[in-house]
């Protein structure tokens, strides 16, 4: 009786094996984590999956869970980590450190929690910057490769700023700081997103007071301390842009050994959102042939 139960199990265990044959293991659950900083700032970070880690920096006032598509498809294969930095998300709101020097700190702090070994860094908008300023600070010792998303990285040509009419500038004035976050996060898109996605992202966006929204834009350095940063590490370089950096992006390419470049011609600012399909394999890809070759899936 055992010896008939065997012989009709095994065989269909033996598909099954083979069926998952070179799949991801199953996916470690998605988990919310805090660590407080060496300036007793409580900082919050998502963390799901296993293996060689890649860290998500999100953009001005944006939470962590904005990478939540890179999340979803990114752990079946890796340990992904998407950070809250400080006064964004659900980290602390802080008085002080809310410019490049600190929050470099706190992504150094941030890759000594999650990882014993380099990582894949993501930054988009001003994580771009908040990752640049880590690598000027700390070094590349920590990083495995660098994964740049849609803004400056002080090459030329210099970024022109956005042609506002006075009367539109006064007009802005007038107008609510509710309904400002509310354009500028509907604005990030080129594809219209769900009103409940984007009411959320506003709400996230708000809790970020005022005074430091506008301290994070100040960029107290200037554009060369970018550049200076990118050029000092040889390690791996994705840089994703969209047409108005493309010149950027042919110089860094054209100068940098490690760097490759990618342009996003029909997508919004939040272009892994827009087309995180694209997006996502450019990341996967980058990764397998230029940081970690031979990882089978």
């Amino acid at each position: 009786m055992i010896s008939r139960l065997a012989s009709a199990i095994l065989p269909a265990l033996l598909v099954l094996s083979l069926a998952s044959a070179g799949r991801a293991m199953p996916v470690v659950p998605e988990q919310s984590r805090f660590f407080v900083a060496s300036d007793g700032v409580r900082l919050h970070y998502l963390e799901a999956g296993r293996g060689h880690t890649i860290v998500f920096i999100p953009g001005w006032d944006m939470p962590a869970w904005i990478w939540q598509r890179q999340i979803d498809d990114l752990a079946r294969f890796y340990h992904v980590v998407a950070f809250d930095p400080r006064s964004q998300g659900d980290s602390d709101i802080a008085p002080t450190g809310n410019e490049p020097f600190r929050r470099g700190q706190d992504i150094a702090e941030l890759l000594a929690t999650v990882s014993l070994e380099p990582v894949v860094l993501v930054g988009w908008s001003l994580g771009v910057l908040d990752a640049l300023a880590y690598v000027h600070e700390h070094g590349d010792n920590r990083l495995a490769g660098l994964v740049l998303v849609d803004n400056s990285v002080g090459e030329d040509p210099a970024p022109l700023p956005p042609a506002v009419p006075r009367g539109v500038r006064r007009a802005r004035m007038r107008v609510s700081r509710e309904l400002q976050m509310r354009r500028f996060v509907a604005g990030m898109f080129h594809t219209p997103q769900p009103e409940e996605f984007l009411d959320r992202l506003t709400e996230t966006a708000l809790r970020t007071p005022p005074a430091i929204s506008a301290e994070l834009l100040e960029y107290p350095v200037p554009r060369s301390y970018w550049k200076e940063a990118i050029y000092a590490t040889y390690k791996p370089i994705l840089y994703v842009v969209r047409p108005s950096l493309e010149g950027q992006a042919d110089n860094l390419q054209a100068r940098h050994a490690g760097a490759e470049t990618a342009i996003f011609a029909d997508a919004g600012h939040a272009l892994f959102i827009d087309d995180a399909d694209r997006f996502d394999d450019l990341v996967e890809n980058f990764v397998q042939r230029r940081v970690w070759p031979g990882r089978v899936r």
